[in-house]
């Protein structure tokens, strides 16, 4: 029975009480007993939930700038999103991967340790085969991988790991170098199979192509900045970057830019004939009173209304109104 009864239930209930079949004392004593939450020493969760938030905020973070990236360095639609972010062992994750696969050995400095990166073949077949220039849609079958291919391949994902440094910087400094590209998991033991990662999962379609990615994160590897792995802490150090010295500055580069202020004198609709036929001497009509307020605009947008006249021997405009917002 779920802690939400329905009113079928609740009806049972009653009658069952009514009946004297349920004791209210033993319901009591049920209650009133301890929880216990069953803990197995053999896997234990050294991943909270906390850290495991933080972590999907960070790589979703990458997920964005990834998509950008790709997008254009591929010339073609590329859609990277977080599918899940999960605390699990390290030989959970190595069963699951298909041979053959792309794994990435990124050295993830000056943290301790190696990262995976894995990409699904699908994935792989497809980001070759547009580098090289073609549509992208991969092989029908899966193969081998040839030394040109993964050469192909360790340029990309080096170039996706310097996109990971900036979503990386509230946490740690990382610089993270790829050391070697793998394609069985056999020869991608990197640490103990008992050991716990925090496994993030990406979803990848390129173009009409859909796969994931796998971003395998050791518990040894993030421990030295675990304590930084705290939503609250990490909320902190975004807040503290908005220094005063920030805010002088960016008001100055806004007061510097420069947007196109375009005054119009009038308007008016003549036919494709009358137009094809103008001469120089002939008079166009505005819809503008010759004591009327000329329109300034600001971008796109009517922000003034003005005077035409002459300033220091130039054309000007003198502002006598501001168009609010609401009108």
């Amino acid at each position: 029975m779920g802690d939400i009864l329905s009113q079928n239930e609740i009806d049972m209930l009653l009658q069952q009480l009514s009946a004297g079949e349920l004791d209210v004392g033993k319901i009591k004593k049920e209650s009133s007993e301890k929880k216990i939450r069953v803990h197995d020493f053999r896997r234990p969760s050294k991943f909270a939930k906390d850290h495991i938030r933080t972590l999907q905020i960070i790589h979703e973070n990458y997920a964005r700038l990834l998509t950008n990236f790709l997008s254009g360095y591929l010339r073609t639609l590329v859609q990277v999103d977080v599918q899940t972010v999960q605390a699990l062992q390290y030989s959970e994750f190595t069963n699951s991967i298909a041979n053959p696969a792309v794994l990435g050995i990124v050295n993830f400095n000056p943290l301790p340790g190696s990262v995976i990166i894995e990409i699904n073949p699908v994935i792989a077949y497809s980001l070759i085969e547009r580098i090289l220039g073609g549509r992208g849609y991969g092989v029908e079958k899966v193969r081998g991988f040839t030394e040109i291919e993964i050469a192909i391949l360790m340029r990309l994902i080096s170039q996706m790991l310097n996109i990971i440094k900036e979503p990386w910087e509230n946490v740690v400094e990382a610089r993270p170098v790829l050391d070697r590209i793998e394609t069985n998991a056999q020869f991608a033991q990197v640490m103990s199979p008992n050991e716990m990662v925090a496994l993030v999962t990406f979803t990848a379609k390129i173009g009409d192509v859909e796969g994931l990615l796998n971003l395998c994160i050791p518990h040894m590897t993030v421990e030295p900045v675990l304590e930084k792995l705290s939503t609250r802490l990490w909320f902190s150090l975004i807040e503290k970057e908005t220094t005063e010295e920030g805010r002088k500055l960016l008001k100055s580069k806004v007061e510097e830019t420069k947007i196109p202020v375009t005054a119009v004198l009038g308007r008016t609709t003549i036919s494709v004939n009358d137009f094809l036929s103008l001469q120089e001497g002939d008079v166009l009509t505005l819809n503008t009173d010759i004591d009327g307020k000329v329109e300034v605009l600001v971008g796109d947008i009517l922000k003034f209304l003005g005077i035409p006249g002459v300033r220091n021997k130039k054309l000007s405009v003198k502002i006598t109104d501001v168009v609010k917002e609401e009108e």
